[in-house]
């Protein structure tokens, strides 16, 4: 049975999917603002932010006026029981709360978000990821966590990966051999600062940070990855190829055919038309079926390109939630162990003794490499970056390994990067809790 079909029957039935969601920011709001309309067979019943009253703004925003204050799981079952909505700023409450199905992680933290995750798999819940931070860095080992709870966890539909991986599943239904998929993004400034994202931050009411880590390349670095994770394809080299074109079909004769059709590719094209959304790389050799292709307009081949000329987390994450909580069927979620994962590369030159300072900050961004190649030079994954001292100066554009940094703290997250690590990889791995030989 088709999503629409078995969420138009839980609507009729009066059983909808009960959503809680973990965030309030820009994305959370659109969210809300989306499945409060409402969405036929899902309700948005419950939203924990640190700061409630954003929760209560996004309520207000998405036209659900009947919520109330909850401290504990007891009283948010039954204010939800009672058809109300919940808001709370204890994420745990919303974890254990048997009146709802799935969570939607919407932070864009880390280590927070890590913890959620994980305590929903403990309880029994499916989990949406609006998070390419947390996914690009841990999704192997969530993903086989969720597994080992018996359910699903899965990034979303309208977030470049989830659009990309629907067309792909798609194309590869109809018996297509995709060899390419990725992002189509409009510009690329590897050392973009809050300072020069603030004004347009401050004009889309988000978050000078996050939209620093859009126009940097890390989040573009992480979106490929979790594509990368989810297809088994490579990146060509780290960061990418990005070939600049006026139109996404011109990829079929920009990226590297023998690269495509050893390892597959993941990649981006820069400034093309439609300028959003997402593509896949279709490989066709027989000559008949390229005669055929070539009469519907769709070039002289081996590669053809197909594309959606829109990504709208917003609105497509009710395909998720409807996918994986009726049909226990992740629209994008990783095969195995990691492919991919996103490096830390110095922003401008770096002093030894300075702090780092994450994603989309002043000191570094991300860029996409193979895993076998960021392992051998014990690169620095961006997610763990945060919080990290250098050891050793570090000049603007080069990696950072972490023999270069002394962390502060240990992190949660730290030892689930080791485990993932060691579970694919069998290498021994760097440790950040232990001092670095000089």
């Amino acid at each position: 049975m088709i999503v629409d079909t078995a969420l138009g029957q839980r609507e009729a039935t009066g059983q909808p999917i009960r959503v809680g969601m973990v965030g309030a920011g820009a994305s959370g709001r659109a969210i809300a603002l989306q499945l409060g309309t409402p969405v036929a067979g899902i309700r948005l019943v419950a939203i924990a932010n640190r700061t409630p009253e954003h929760a209560e703004r996004a309520f207000r925003e998405a036209g659900i006026a009947a919520w109330r204050r909850a401290e504990s799981v007891r009283e948010a079952e039954s204010a939800i029981g009672k058809g109300f909505s919940v808001v709370t700023d204890d994420p745990s409450v919303l974890t254990a709360c048997d009146a709802i199905d799935v969570l939607v992680e919407v932070t864009g933290t880390i280590e927070a978000a890590a913890g959620v995750v994980l305590d929903a798999f403990d309880h029994g819940k499916h989990v949406v990821l609006v998070n390419a931070e947390l996914d690009s860095l841990l999704g192997p080992i969530l993903k086989a966590r969720a597994d080992r709870a018996g359910v699903v966890v899965t990034h979303t539909d309208g977030e470049e990966p989830g659009v990309a991986m629907t067309l792909l599943r798609y194309l590869r239904s109809l018996g297509l051999r995709p060899v390419a998929a990725g992002n189509i993004k409009g510009m690329v400034d590897h050392h973009r600062t809050p300072d020069t994202q603030r004004a347009f931050a401050e004009k889309h009411d988000q978050n000078a940070k996050k939209v620093t880590s859009f126009a940097d390349a890390t989040k573009l670095s992480m979106e490929t990855t979790v594509l990368a994770n989810a297809t088994g394809f490579h990146a060509g080299r780290r960061g990418m190829y990005g070939p600049a074109c006026e139109d996404v079909r011109e990829l079929a004769n920009l990226l590297p055919a023998d690269e495509m059709l050893r390892t597959g590719l993941v990649d981006y094209a820069l400034g093309a038309a439609p300028h959003t959304g997402a593509f896949v790389i279709v490989y066709e050799g027989s000559p008949l079926k390229k005669a055929q292709l070539g009469y519907y307009k769709l070039g002289g081949g081996p590669f053809y390109v197909f594309y959606t000329p829109y990504h709208l987390h917003h609105v497509q994450i009710a395909s998720t939630i409807g996918r994986a909580v009726i049909h226990h069927d992740p629209t994008v979620a990783p095969l195995a162990g990691p492919v991919c994962e996103v490096v830390t590369i110095a922003k401008r030159d770096l002093k030894a003794g300075e702090l780092l300072d994450g994603i989309g900050g002043f000191c570094t961004y991300g860029l996409i490499d193979n895993v076998a190649a960021s392992s051998q030079r014990r690169a620095l994954p961006i997610g763990l970056s945060e919080g990290c001292r250098l050891l050793r100066d570090v000049a603007k554009d080069d990696p950072i390994a972490f023999d270069d940094v002394s962390p502060l703290r240990d992190r949660a997250i730290e030892m689930l990067w080791r485990e993932q690590a060691a579970r694919w990889s069998g290498l021994a791995l760097p440790s950040l809790r232990e001092p670095v030989q000089q």
